[in-house]
């Protein structure tokens, strides 16, 4: 397969063998990386043609390899799997930042959640190790999404209650129970509701399920919602006061109600 490493018996490798092989034949130190590793890690669909494999030192070319080269490789930023030795995911996607386009990269992140693999501990950790590595800026800027705002009850209710009075929206009753629904913000005489959406509560089958039902009974009693995410109204409330004003000067109209 390459120089001193042997297919025997068959020369059909799966595309992990070849990454084996790839690996085997840069010597010590060397790992799976970039887009490779990705595949490996289930972020892409498909292993690339070439194997790209990081070693500690520059050495020989090797024919149908993408070579990296990385001397401070740390300890927690490879391991193992499926016998292959590959960057850790928190260093694979960094990798993945530094020559992948935005959207690849952001569908990598995006899969990476979506597998229960986003460790923000870990990224950090490699981010400050790697903090001016090419790619480090770009994957700050794809994880910022996925971090949880700092966000208590009564923070959102403050800061929704805010941009009300920004946008000079009329102040809504905020908690407050409408027959058997409690609503985060409601405008009776519109008959309109926002409710405020945390992700760390709204991230189950159930609760995805749940929402929809419930919006679902509100329309039936003739109760009109819109729901805002507390990401939202922490870091874009111009954004959502004018949308807000937008919706319920509509909501009038649908109603009969004076401007």
């Amino acid at each position: 397969m390459h120089r001193g490493v042997y297919a025997v018996g068959h020369a059909a490798l799966s595309d992990h063998g070849h990454c084996l092989a790839a690996v085997l034949a840069c010597g010590r130190g060397a790992v799976l990386s970039h887009a490779s590793a990705a595949w490996l890690w289930g972020l892409l669909p498909s292993c690339p043609r070439a194997v790209h494999v990081t070693v500690p030192s520059r050495g020989n070319r090797h024919v149908g390899l993408e070579l990296h080269h990385s001397r401070t490789l740390a300890r927690a930023e490879w391991g193992r799997m499926k016998r292959i030795p590959v960057t850790a995911l928190a260093r694979t996607l960094l990798d993945l930042a530094a020559t992948q386009p935005p959207r690849g990269l952001w569908n990598a992140v995006e899969r990476t959640e979506r597998l229960g693999r986003l460790d923000m501990i870990e990224l950090d950790a490699v981010l400050q190790r790697r903090k001016g590595d090419r790619g480090a800026a770009r994957l700050r800027q794809a994880l910022e999404i996925h971090r949880d705002p700092v966000f208590s009850r009564a923070r959102s209710e403050r800061l929704f209650l805010a941009l009300c009075k920004r946008a000079q929206i009329p102040q809504p009753r905020i908690n407050s129970w409408v027959g058997r629904f409690e609503i985060d913000a409601y405008w009776e005489t519109e008959r309109f509701a926002v409710e405020v959406d945390g992700w760390e509560t709204h991230r189950t089958r159930k609760a995805f399920e749940n929402d929809r039902l419930r919006q679902e009974e509100m329309k039936l009693a003739g109760i009109d919602s819109i729901r805002v995410s507390a990401r939202r109204i922490e870091r874009a409330p111009m954004q959502v006061g004018r949308r807000l004003s937008i919706l319920l000067a509509r909501r009038r109209i649908e109603l009969g109600l004076p401007a």
